[in-house]
């Protein structure tokens, strides 16, 4: 078995807000992944007195200890009581019901001798490959089912589909929002790698179409996380010297995450 993480920030002068994580356990059977996309706030007050950063790292340290110590807990359970471990954290210093309060996306991942249990909330990628090399993505598309001029403006973001019915769903401070998660289970056997991708690493293929999820597992193993996210930079810069990328995507560069585990 084996693990390979790389991340990146989107700017020099900002933190990075994502946060990644692959554990195996000492006596080698089963593990866990995490990685969360820390969603940027808009500048101005968004209620709390923490870091983005700050709220990744709860998050995600909660998480990797509950889906170790906690097998009774299904994933989606798991992050309920994460996301209120964390809540709890900052609960008397900050204004937890705030829209923009720091949240996140979330791809998670528990793997034993029989199953591959997974969780994605948001709009961060889970890949399953069989040993056919066929790949599937775990994802929660409701991002891509909005309706038009939703995310005009964080304002009408907030206040129409963020952590709304018909919206679209974050790791917030509300542990329900669980529920929301696309979640199931892949028998053991038939997973031969996992990958987990922020939104800054699918610009490969999501943006800049240069493959299909095959082909960006396949790039994983050649090139390593790092070399997905290298190449990534290389397309942004690119896109941003011919003028396209602010018709495309906002921001030139994202926050790039991505973890790869082969575990046949």
């Amino acid at each position: 078995m084996r693990i390979e993480l790389a991340s990146a920030p989107g700017s020099p002068e900002r933190p990075n807000e994502d946060w990644v994580c692959g554990v195996l356990p000492a006596s080698g059977q089963g593990g866990v992944l995490v990685l969360l996309d820390g969603v940027t706030p808009p500048t101005g007050d968004d209620g709390c007195v923490h870091s983005v950063p700050w709220f990744t790292a709860r998050l995600g340290g909660a998480l990797v200890e509950l889906s170790g110590s906690r097998p009774d807990l299904t994933l989606a359970g798991v992050l309920a009581e994460a996301i209120s471990r964390t809540a709890d954290a900052h609960r008397v210093t900050c204004e937890l019901s705030h829209p923009r309060t720091p949240q996140a996306t979330v791809v998670l991942a528990r793997w034993g001798a029989e199953t591959v249990e997974h969780l994605v909330l948001s709009d961060s990628a889970l890949l399953v490959e069989a040993y056919d090399g066929t790949v599937r993505a775990v994802l929660d598309d409701r991002l891509d089912r909005l309706p038009p001029g939703a995310l005009a403006s964080a304002e009408i973001a907030d206040a129409t589909v963020r952590n709304k019915e018909g919206g679209f769903f974050t790791a917030a401070a509300d542990p329900s929002v669980a529920s929301r998660a696309v979640t199931g289970s892949t028998p053991a056997a038939d997973v031969r790698a996992l990958a987990a991708l922020s939104d800054g690493a699918t610009r490969w293929s999501e943006v800049f179409g240069e493959g299909d999820w095959a082909d960006v597992l396949g790039l994983l193993r050649k090139a390593g996380p790092q070399g997905l996210i290298d190449r990534v930079r290389e397309l942004e810069s690119a896109d941003a010297a011919s003028g396209r990328v602010r018709l495309r995507r906002g921001k030139t560069h994202d926050d790039a995450t991505a973890l790869l585990v082969e575990l046949g």
